[in-house]
Formats: structure tokens, sequence, C-alpha cells
């Protein structure tokens, strides 16, 4: 039984194309020149920025992301016949490397490389019976690498699409994404949530993703006003951590949840967690009040959304970013800033609110943002962090976005 509630309308389609249709462009002209032959297959898969709901897709909770209208696009044709060949070619053209995935041998995890994410999708559809032929591909980019905005899982999203192109075995929407995460899993070693796959597959035009991780049920939340967009600002700062420290909140939250005798994180309120905070390390305490302060926020801030409850919306975003630099201590001096810079700006400068996103130490903030505004938001907020930190930020601001599709085939 699928695990979700239908999505696709027809406002996928009431996007703005000129982004997309320049990186096809790029895509296909590349594949033509390298390899000397038109591109019969191109598919393309969306970034995502989460708008509340952090670090708790891993923890049975509720998260509120929205596709991005920047993706990763694939141009691919399969080898020639007469060329026998058991290989995967692939050209990235951010990367400007080649690399190749042999086909007439195991795929086992172990590459570091970005190929590691397509060989895990690649072992995925074989493990499921699929015959995987040789074929070329060109891989482009608009999305920011390394900036919390979900870059590997929109590669992992595309090339299922892909293969499911090329082998004519397609997937249901949920196997599709749980196979993505799966790749994630064993051949990047990252033990993430669902979030990040299934908002590339399921992401719809004008709909945000109320994404029950427990369930992997999805609730539409329209986001139908015109006079207001997403801003996300790159802080450009990927702070090199030794620690794990993912996978340190990810072990430090099982053991409060354990120490506090449930199975699952939906069970537990604010109460419990400071009745049993003798019990618990002040680690384990924080990040216990942050898992069940952020699912709470993140249900409210769907209740807001459809009622366009500006002010209810920014206040939610605002605690959330708190909770996160100081009960789960992900955020960083950067995040701080920027967050401290939407703020000071206000709504009565056109912020309706503000959030680091992703998985923390660096990449973006999330800012709700009249458009009206955006011009003017977006200078002050690039001045002032440059003058504080002396590193020049990117913005730039999206609607939600269709999720995985194929333009060519």
């Amino acid at each position: 039984m699928q695990k979700y509630h239908p999505l696709m309308s027809s406002s996928d389609r009431k996007i703005d194309h000129s982004l997309i249709d320049l990186l096809a462009e790029k895509v296909t002209q590349e594949f033509g020149r390298r390899f000397g032959r038109p591109a019969t297959v191109i598919v393309a898969a969306p970034g995502r920025v989460n708008l509340i709901g952090e670090h708790i897709d891993y923890n049975d909770g509720f998260v509120l992301p929205l596709a991005l209208d920047r993706y990763v696009l694939i141009a691919a044709d399969r080898h020639p016949a007469e060329s026998n060949r058991s290989s995967i070619q692939l050209f990235s053209l951010e990367m400007a490397t080649s690399e190749t995935v042999q086909l007439d041998q195991p795929i086992e995890p172990g590459n570091t490389g970005w190929t590691s994410y397509v060989e895990g999708v690649i072992a995925g559809f074989v493990e499921l019976g699929a015959t995987i032929p040789g074929f070329d591909a060109v891989l482009g980019s608009n999305l920011p690498l390394g900036g919390g905005l979900s870059s590997s899982a929109a590669l992992e999203v595309a090339m299922a699409t892909l293969v499911e192109q090329l082998t004519g075995k397609s997937l249901e929407r949920d196997e599709k994404a749980l196979l993505c995460q799966r790749a994630e899993h064993r051949f990047a070693g990252v033990p993430c949530g669902i979030m990040d796959q299934f908002s590339s597959v399921f992401g719809i035009a004008d709909e945000l993703m109320l994404i029950d991780c427990r369930s992997q049920e999805i609730e539409r939340v329209p986001f139908c006003s015109r006079e207001i967009s997403v801003l996300i600002t790159n802080s450009n700062v990927r702070h090199e951590l030794s620690g794990g420290e993912y996978a340190q909140r990810r072990a430090q939250c099982h053991s409060s949840l354990t120490k506090l005798n449930q199975s699952s994180w939906r069970n537990v309120s604010l109460d419990d967690v400071e009745r049993a905070r003798a019990a618990l390390t002040e680690p384990e305490f924080r990040r216990a009040r942050h898992v069940v302060s952020e699912i709470q926020r993140t249900i409210e801030a769907a209740l807001a959304f459809r009622s366009e409850d500006w002010d209810a919306v920014g206040k939610l975003m605002y605690s959330s970013h708190d909770s996160l630099r100081d009960d789960f201590e992900v955020s960083c001096y950067e995040l701080d800033i920027l967050v401290e810079i939407a703020s000071s700006i206000g709504s009565a400068g056109g912020v309706i609110g503000s959030r680091m996103t992703g998985g923390g130490f660096g990449g973006c903030t999330v800012s709700l943002v009249n458009n009206e505004q955006m011009e003017s938001v977006s200078a002050l907020i690039s001045e002032q962090y440059e003058s504080k930190t002396g590193i020049t930020p990117h913005c730039f601001f999206s609607r939600p976005a269709r999720g995985a599709h194929v333009i060519r085939k």
C-alpha cells in the first residue's frame, strides 16, 4: 500500500522554465560534443529547502519542505549496440570530471567520490532485478553544492528517474525515494532520514509538503500567496568538523529516547523531558527538548501556512533557529549572523521569518520575504553579512517547484 496522499496536479506545470531550460541546453550540448550523438533521455530532480522541522526526520517527526526550482539534470543515451560496452560513462559539468561505473562486476560500497550516489542507485535497481544497459550521461546542476539543499538527494533521484526510463522498470514514487535513501545510507555512509529524497520525488508547484516521517504520509499544504517567496542565503561556509557531529546528534537522540523508556518521540511531551532531566546527560536533555519542541513547531507552522498567519509562521521560524542553535547545537557564527540580520530587518522591511536550514555547521538560511521587498532584503543581508564576516553570500529566491520528472524520452 502506498503511504502517501495523491499529490500531482495541473499546478505542477505553473513554474518559470527559464532556469531549467538553460540547464537542459547546457547538458545536451555537452553530451553531443562529448559523445558525438544526441541525448535521447533528459531527466530532472530538484533540491529542497526545509522551512521548519530540522533534525527530526530521523526522529519520527514532521518536516515542512518544498522542492526548489533548482535542479540536477542528466542527459543520457544508451551505448550504441555495436559498442558492446558494459559500463556507464559519466561526465559532471560542475566537477569537470569523467567517471566510469563498470556493470560487468558487482557494485559495492567504498567509493568516496560523487559517483558513490550513482553507484548506490544502480545497485538498488540491480537488487530489484533490473538489467542496467551501458549508457553515457552528462550531469549538470544549478544547485549550490554543500549548501544543505540536498544536491546529493537530487542526484540520486535524477539517476533513479533516468534508470527507470532506460530499463522500463518504473517504481512507485515512495519506492523510488526509499531506494535513493538506502543508496545514501549504504554507499555514501550518511544515515539521513526520508525528507530529502521524498521532497525531490514528490515536490509540487505552489505546495509545501508536510511529511510525517513515521508513517511516510505526505499532506499538501498550499502556498498560494503570490506576494511571498522563499529567500535562500548561502553563507558560503562549511565548517570542517572532526567528531562525526551528525552521527553523534543522532546517537544522543536515540540514547535519550531509550532513557525516556519510549519507542517514538511522538509519544514524548516536553513535560516528560523535564521530568526525566535527572536521568539524562545535559546534551541528551537539550537534544530531547529540541526534538519534541520542533515536532510541535512544525505542526503549528503547517496550520499557520494554511491560514496565512504570517506573524505566527515568522515566530515559529525564529524559535526553531534558537532551538537549533542552543539545544541541538548545529548552528554556527555565520548562520546566526544571517538570521540576526534578517530579524533586524523585520516585517516592516519585508522579512517574515528566518532560520538556518539543513544539517548545520554552515550552509544556508531560509527566510520568507515579501516579493516587493525581495531585492532590497537580499542586498541588505548581503551587505551586512559581508561587512560582519568578510564573506560574500549567495542569495536566490524560489517558489515551490515540481519534483522529479522526465524532460525528454
